[in-house]
């Protein structure tokens, strides 16, 4: 898919763009991956993007997005006040504001992390330890794709993800996600190649 038939196909005001990868960045690629949430915020006019507000590689998009549209931009966050400080001031969903106890198919989506199961079932029970709030990244990671009561899914995922070690940790979790809900995702292969256009 290149830059053009991207636009074509998802330029609509019903269509949530997530942006997000790993925390590492390559140094020589944090200007790339603000220059792509610029490029598609520049170059569209409807869509909504969405990010986890991590550190790394949702910084870099989000940043990028924010310096043409922050109203473009909307963070699915685990807790309230997480990472506040670099919220860029858009719309924000926390976990701390979804009763996910009554999510089913978030549930069910975020237990195919099977290493979390447990943790998960211990969130949803109302725990909160160190342990227990592990579980609130992987279900935040969930509903960034395919929403929830109030929160739309997402129409088409955009990564960056390690190519050398990859669908790994949350990120791969969030792919995982994708593939199972057919919701199309790229990463760096791909869109790399739209900054050169």
């Amino acid at each position: 898919m290149n830059l053009e038939s991207f636009i074509k196909n998802f330029d609509s005001k019903s269509t949530i763009v997530l942006l997000e990868g790993k925390r590492e960045v390559l140094e020589n690629d944090k200007e790339k991956l603000f220059n792509l949430g610029r490029l598609l915020a520049n170059e569209t006019n409807e869509i909504i993007f969405r990010s986890g507000n991590s550190s790394g590689s949702d910084y870099f998009f989000s940043e990028g997005v924010c310096s043409v549209n922050k109203s473009r931009l909307e963070l699915v966050v685990p807790y309230n006040k997480h990472r506040s400080k670099q919220s860029f001031n858009c719309k924000i969903h926390s976990l701390d504001d979804i009763l996910v106890s009554s999510e089913n198919e978030v549930i069910i989506n975020s237990k195919k992390n099977k290493k979390m199961v447990k943790l998960i079932d211990a969130y949803i029970s109302g725990k909160r330890d160190m342990y227990s709030i592990k579980a609130a990244y992987i279900i935040r990671d969930t509903i960034k794709v395919i929403g929830c009561k109030n929160i739309n899914p997402s129409s088409f995922a955009i990564f960056y993800d390690d190519l050398k070690n990859p669908m790994q940790g949350g990120t791969g979790h969030t792919m995982n996600i994708c593939k199972i809900n057919n919701i199309p995702l790229i990463d760096q292969g791909i869109w790399f190649n739209w900054l050169k256009s």
